[in-house]
């Protein structure tokens, strides 16, 4: 509105210049307050393709889908129940339990591995396009790597117990699984230092405590040694009294 009004002022003062015969002046304060307010329009953003796109509006919500009195209900009310006019909490729920039907063993499996990698599979893809229209979101970017962390050390589980079920996990939810890389560490000198004084000074503590259990043992085998000659007396003292005529 305000660079309508801006265009509108310019040309009416180039209008009233052109009758009278004048030069536009070159800084009118009303015009170049218009001018200041005027901001070019913001691009629009492009549409993000959601994982959620598939979902029919049609679909009822969770919560009502297997309810046998929905078959008889009016179609506002189904409407109203339905996916149309669902939040994307609603939405993910019903993701969540089509990725769950793919994966789990058995209709009463709710806690397996698959389950939970199909759960964590549904919520990193949603906090992947919440970032890509967010990217400053430094709280939801932690919660999605450490839902990957979590989700990759499930499949690693799975892959090293039942590599068949790790691969038509993988095939069903579409994750494309890469093992961790294995851990190298530079060698400086400085690091063949530390690790010669750390292995020294664990050396001279095992040697410690070596004389300590040492000396430890020694103790307890010299109360036993006391313990079974006080036995072995108080078995001889009796056999003499035992031995005694009254």
């Amino acid at each position: 509105m305000l660079a309508l009004l801006g265009r509108g002022l310019a040309g009416l003062a180039r209008t009233g210049a052109a009758v009278l015969g004048r030069a536009e002046p070159a800084c009118c304060p009303v015009l170049q307050a218009a001018r200041g307010y005027a901001r070019p329009a913001a691009k629009k953003k492009k549409d993000i393709p959601s994982h959620l796109d598939d979902l029919s509006p049609t679909m009822l919500k969770k919560e009502y889908a297997n309810l046998p009195i929905m078959n008889s209900v009016d179609d506002v009310v189904k409407r109203v129940l339905s996916l149309e006019m669902a939040s994307q909490r609603e939405k993910l729920k019903v993701k969540k339990q089509q990725l769950v039907e793919k994966v789990r063993r058995s209709p009463n499996d709710n806690g397996s591995f698959e389950v939970q990698v199909a759960i964590l599979t549904a919520r990193i893809r949603t906090l992947e396009e919440h970032l890509q229209k967010h990217p400053k979101d430094k709280s939801n970017r932690r919660l999605l790597l450490m839902d990957l962390d979590r989700r990759r050390k499930m499949l690693g589980y799975l892959r090293r117990i039942n590599y068949g079920t790790f691969e038509k996990t993988c095939q069903e939810l579409g994750i494309q699984y890469s093992p961790p890389q294995p851990y190298t560490r530079r060698v400086t000198k400085r690091w063949l230092v530390k690790k010669a004084l750390c292995i020294k000074v664990f050396q001279e503590k095992q040697k410690l405590k070596a004389a300590v259990r040492l000396r430890q043992r020694r103790e307890r085998q010299a109360r036993a040694r006391a313990a079974r000659e006080q036995q072995e007396k108080q078995v001889q003292k009796k056999q003499a009294q035992e031995g005694t005529p009254v």
